[in-house]
């Protein structure tokens, strides 16, 4: 079994977890309200903000021996470059204040799932942030266009405030299978445990955020 396949296998479990997050289902069914959509969109600034920081991060704590990642993270830093901006003007496009969000903290999920990726990185091993790399893709790829429809549909969005979920849906597989390719190069076992690791755990931090979500406008199916 490749590394990939294998990953895929051992966070099955956790992958599942979350996506049966009742705001989540809520989402894919069309049944969140507006204030909802605002709030996650808020967190979601507020990790995205980070991913060119924690990639840079994460190329400079790479050992010699894994110095052949360093392009693959240059490619993926260039991808994601000015993607919480795409988040603000969704926001901006659904009504809402994105410079109080620019200015805003962001909920303590959120900011231990953040947290927790720089300690991946800075106190155990580097190459395990491409846990949180797996977890934030994969789950997009696979609900992000099915929750951007259902919620565009029900509240009638403009295509224009659904950007972030619409630019890492379905159009974002080739990404995906980057990904793939790249961890079915990691042949170190312990790398390998650390990305697994990782992964599971960013499945529970980035479920956390889901679950402290406001659930009071849930809308009827």
């Amino acid at each position: 079994m490749n590394f990939f396949d294998r990953l895929q296998q051992d966070t099955a479990d956790a992958r599942e977890e979350l996506v049966r997050i009742p705001i989540l289902q809520d989402a894919l069914h069309g049944r969140i309200g507006l204030a909802q959509y605002l709030a996650f969109l808020a967190q979601a600034y507020h990790h995205v903000r980070h991913t060119v920081p924690l990639l840079m991060a994460c190329g400079s704590r790479l050992p010699a021996r894994l110095a052949w990642l360093r392009n693959a993270i240059g490619e993926y830093i260039d991808e994601e470059i000015g993607h919480e901006e795409w988040i603000l003007s969704d926001i901006a496009a659904c009504g809402g204040d994105s410079q109080q969000v620019r200015q805003s903290a962001p909920a303590l999920e959120t900011e231990l799932m953040v947290a927790y990726a720089y300690h991946q990185i800075d106190r155990r091993n580097p190459v395990g942030f491409f846990g949180m790399v797996h977890v934030l893709e994969g789950t997009s790829t696979a609900i992000a266009t099915r929750a951007a429809d259902s919620i565009g549909a029900s509240l009638g969005l403009p295509a224009n405030a659904l950007t972030y979920l619409t630019s890492h849906g379905s159009l974002d597989l080739e990404h995906l299978k980057f990904f793939e390719r790249l961890m079915n190069l990691i042949d170190d076992e312990e790398d390998r445990a650390a990305v697994i690791h990782c992964s599971r755990a960013i499945y529970r931090l980035y479920g956390d955020v889901f679950r402290a979500l406001p659930r009071g406008e849930r809308k009827a199916a």
